[in-house]
């Protein structure tokens, strides 16, 4: 008999639990992955929205000039501006500004209703519609290249509209995350699943790069697809908490038709647990067989589906949430944290274009450097908050090294390539390492905090507070950039160091509290047993 091969073995080595736990970390990467793939490329295109117009022209008379015995070939778009209307005139920065304020403000806003009702409704279902919601409206913008549409309010619509369809993301996929893996090591499982957000930002900058400067309405079309059918994918696979695995296991492996009929109730969060026990009240396993005589005949008893009675967990309100010992200090650092890396999402590619003078596919491939840091940075952040057990701590470390580095990236992005690709790893993981935190280990703790006493329904609104508080940060920093770059960018970079020193202080109570506290410690090897 030929032995079994080894990969095989580490195969089956896995139990069903920890290949379901590992089925959901994979898909609710990819799904988070889609929804920043598909933000990105409203920066990419930014560049060629607006193009300089002399290089421009210059490149067209040298062309024109060493091919005039060979006809050229028409255009889709042919005009007098190189630039896309209406984006063509001077005040071109506020206008850009004004569309990413436009996705950014309705994205704020609706975060909050977003994490209520994200506690009402099937996580799935509402993960669903939004990704489905998200993708068309994102193809909406791409159409815009296709009809030759040149109306501002078409696409200032178009992103408040994808703003708020997008706000589904986050608390669903951090509440599906939680449900799944316990609080051991949860700061670098998620600094791992975090990373979605700089791989998708990678992956939409290149897709958006490969179409830009040819066709610039699939930079949209193409990213808008990718998040609808992983929308479909969602529907089909998403399994929000073990819970629902264990009901269905249990329905399917009954014995028989003719057994009593199956009562459930709701656990904890509402979901299903089920546990088999016999009349005798000792709970046995399906495959046991317990033979009673009756008139001198052996007959198997049957096994009875039993229902214990729990009373289910109300979700928590907005007020509530609020009262969660740390939620408002997070949630207001993460509104200057945030301000400053989606001022490098929106930003970097155009910022790059005008300083290094670079094309919008080289900009774009170039701004991908920050995010890789950023995986560097979300990783690091885990695993050292893990290891001291003070988030705040780690994060406020962070805040500290990123403001001078801010400026040193302002400098050196003048000297050349070499230097340029440094800085932007290193200010990638500085400035989304502790956004990266927050949003996700730091929420999932406030969530499942010991003042809730074990109700894990306040985990979605929570996040949705932290994320949506942060995001109105993000709304203002593309929003001030726009207004602050006509006067060079030198007093973007000021306003982003003044951002992290504010993100900085606002930490300071916790991280008193964190060093002077004799509880602090690394996660217990107690807690790494949870899940």
């Amino acid at each position: 008999m030929a032995t079994v091969p080894p990969g095989i073995r580490l195969l089956v080595s896995f139990d069903r639990d920890q290949w379901y736990r590992a089925l959901t970390f994979l898909l609710t990467f990819l799904l988070y992955t889609s929804f920043h793939l598909s933000r990105k490329p409203i920066s990419i295109v930014k560049s060629e929205l607006h193009k300089n117009c002399s290089s421009v022209n210059e490149l067209a008379t040298i062309a024109s000039s060493s091919s005039s015995q060979q006809p050229s070939l028409p255009s889709l778009h042919t005009g007098t501006d190189c630039s896309w209307k209406p984006f063509d005139k001077r005040n071109y920065k506020q206008l850009l500004g004004a569309m990413d304020y436009s996705f950014l403000c309705a994205y704020a806003v609706g975060m909050y209703l977003s994490g209520i009702i994200g506690e009402r409704v099937p996580i799935r279902l509402y993960l669903t519609v939004g990704m489905l919601t998200s993708g068309l409206c994102t193809c909406l913008f791409g159409l815009g290249y296709v009809y030759n549409i040149h109306n501002l309010g078409f696409y200032i619509f178009v992103q408040v509209a994808n703003g708020l369809v997008q706000t589904t993301g986050w608390p669903s996929v951090v509440t599906c995350i939680s449900n799944w893996f316990g609080k051991g090591r949860r700061g670098l499982i998620m600094g791992l699943w975090n990373s979605h957000t700089s791989v998708g930002n990678i992956l939409g900058s290149l897709i958006a790069g490969y179409w830009v400067s040819s066709n610039w309405g699939l930079s949209f079309i193409v990213p808008g697809l990718i998040i609808a059918v992983m929308g479909v994918v969602c529907f089909l696979f998403l399994i929000e908490h073990p819970n629902d695995l264990k009901s269905m296991y249990a329905q399917n492996s009954s014995p028989g038709k003719s057994q009593a009929p199956t009562n459930s109730w709701n656990g904890v969060n509402g979901h299903t647990e089920v546990y088999l026990q016999y009349k005798d009240n000792k709970t046995q396993s399906y495959d046991t067989e317990l033979l009673l005589p009756r008139d001198s005949v052996c007959v198997p008893k049957q096994p009875v589906v039993v229902v214990k009675r729990e009373p289910q967990p109300s979700a928590i309100s907005f007020m509530g949430a609020l009262r969660i010992p740390g939620v408002i200090e997070f949630s207001l650092c993460l509104l200057f944290a945030k301000l400053v890396s989606y001022t490098f999402l929106f930003w970097l590619p155009l910022y790059i274009t005008k300083t290094a003078h670079l094309d919008a596919k080289k900009a774009g491939d170039l701004s991908t450097l920050f995010d890789v840091g950023g995986i560097v940075g979300g990783i690091l952040a885990g695993v050292i908050s893990d290891k001291l057990g003070k988030r705040a701590t780690t994060c406020a470390v962070m805040l500290l090294l990123a403001a001078p580095t801010l400026y040193g990236f302002s400098m050196i992005s003048e000297f050349g390539l070499g230097p340029t690709i440094g800085m932007l790893l290193v200010c990638g993981g500085l400035v989304n390492g502790p956004y990266s935190l927050i949003t996700t280990a730091v929420s999932a703790d406030l969530g499942t905090h010991k003042s809730l006493k074990g109700n894990a329904r306040a985990l979605s609104t929570v996040t949705a507070i932290i994320d949506g508080t942060g995001s109105v940060g993000a709304a203002l920093g593309p929003l001030l950039a726009g207004l602050l770059s006509p006067g060079g960018w030198d007093q973007v970079f000021y306003m982003l160091m003044i951002a992290d020193f504010l993100a900085l202080l606002l930490l300071l109570r916790l991280v008193t509290k964190e060093l002077t506290s004799n509880k602090s410690r690394p996660i217990s090897a107690v807690e790494l047993k949870e899940h």
